[in-house]
């Protein structure tokens, strides 16, 4: 019996809408725009988060980082004899394997140490030459680091121990030089050393965003060579070479304008690996006072954790994600009270067919579930046409602006049901008013 009256009233709730579909399809444009902008709010949402957890990857979650700071000087090169000898420049030996070994040493809840030598360089084999960045890493840093070998081996504890000229190198280079013939154990030169190839490692398909924002490199163009290898073979800026100490003797001699690199740091890069997130703050605080007392006070270094600074881009999203919301939520607020007022004014246009029903036997709760029922139908049409709006709004704004976005079935569902509960609060008045009109005063009503 129930089933039936629910099925009489939402056919006659039908009826109603399919007599004014313009009336019925402006009334829904609040609720449709609502639900769009829900839909995608939350699919910017869920990109941007989506976006940070790339980037958390990348980084590494519980990763602190160590960079020095690289001083330039530019002027006229000084006479001798005009240096006030009074006048103590601080000295600080810049960041080397020994900092390294002393954190790995001495810092607890440290889980991995990965020093880094970065150099500019040209690689060659015959007909083939581009420029490339030779990285000298110790073995632990492809693990992790979270590469994975297409071909090949990682280095060996030999390779690290006897300076072996090997390298492993990313997939472009690859492309680039061993395209037609296999890489592993070929030979490529980089600089005046030939390094045989031991590893392809695995595209990692880093957009040129992300490099940029991050300050990361192109994995996929470095080639890789123990860093031992890169200190014997290629540069140890821990040491002064006669090549520089002459340099330096011509400069003085000429008296002229000369441009200064002041680096005297023999690693480019230190990560470390901390057991758990919650120990990557206090670890940082230990290291930056560990390396203040070994580079006796100079502050030549720069301590980075990731986590914090995708935490403040995190926060900063959210609270766009709330205005966002907030303006959804005024739109479905607005298509409301638009379903109500319609109704209302409906109500009063149909009074004669409320006396008219109540006349033939319907009750007030049958009048109450029609109009109802009614202001449902409009906000359930409203919300299913809102989705596909919401899906392509989402689809547009990536297309045009290049922003992920990522639709979820949670957010389809919840942009739905809120639709149809706006329908439901918003149309219980005006049903109600109906259901209260007393039937002999409907049917004289004109």
């Amino acid at each position: 019996m129930l089933i039936e009256k629910l099925t009489y009233n939402f056919n006659i709730a039908l009826e109603a809408i399919a007599y004014n579909k313009l009336r019925a399809l402006l009334t829904s444009l609040g609720i449709i725009f609502g639900v769009g902008s829900v839909i995608a709010m939350l699919a910017i949402g869920s990109g941007a988060r989506q976006e940070i957890l790339d980037q958390i990857r990348l980084l590494g979650a519980n990763n602190i980082i160590i960079t020095p700071i690289v001083r330039q000087e530019e002027g006229a090169v000084e006479e001798e004899g005009n240096t006030d000898l009074n006048e103590k420049q601080p000295f600080s030996p810049g960041l080397t394997l020994a900092d390294a070994a002393s954190i790995r040493a001495l810092v607890p809840r440290v889980a991995t140490v990965n020093p880094e030598i970065v150099v500019e360089t040209v690689a060659l084999r015959p007909g083939f030459r581009r420029t490339t960045k030779l990285v000298g890493v110790e073995n632990n840093f492809f693990v992790t680091s979270g590469f994975e070998l297409a071909q090949g081996q990682f280095f060996s504890d030999e390779h690290m121990r006897s300076n072996a000229p090997v390298a492993i190198i990313g997939q472009d280079v690859k492309t680039k030089f061993f395209a037609k013939e296999e890489a592993i154990g070929n030979r490529i030169k980089c600089g005046q050393l030939w390094l045989t190839v031991i590893g392809v490692l695995e595209e990692r398909n880093i957009d040129a965003k992300s490099i940029e924002r991050l300050g990361i490199r192109n994995y996929d163009l470095d080639i890789y060579t123990p860093i031992t290898t890169m200190l014997l073979r290629f540069e140890n800026r821990a040491q002064v070479t006669g090549q520089e100490i002459l340099q330096a003797q011509q400069e003085q001699q000429q008296g002229a304008t000369a441009t200064k690199s002041e680096n005297y740091h023999q690693l480019d890069r230190l990560v470390i690996g901390v057991e758990g997130s919650e120990f990557v703050q206090p670890v940082a605080d230990v290291i930056t006072r560990m390396l203040e007392r070994r580079h006796y006070g100079v502050v030549d270094y720069e301590v980075t954790i990731p986590e914090m600074l995708l935490e403040q881009e995190q926060r900063t999203q959210n609270l766009f994600n709330i205005v966002l919301a907030a303006i959804a939520s005024i739109s479905l607020v607005v298509g409301g009270i638009g379903i109500m007022n319609i109704m209302l004014a409906s109500v009063m246009e149909r009074i004669k067919e409320i006396g008219i029903r109540r006349s033939l036997g319907a009750t007030r709760q049958d009048v109450h579930m029609q109009f109802l029922i009614e202001a449902m139908a409009l906000s359930f049409t409203g919300g299913v046409i809102g989705i596909l709006v919401g899906l392509a709004i989402s689809v547009g704004i990536q297309q045009a602006t290049g922003i992920e976005t990522i639709v979820s079935l949670f957010s389809v569902l919840l942009a739905f049901v809120v639709a149809v509960t706006v329908g439901l609060v918003f149309g219980f008045l005006p049903a109600r008013r109906a259901a209260e009109h007393n039937p002999v005063e409907a049917l004289r009503h004109e």
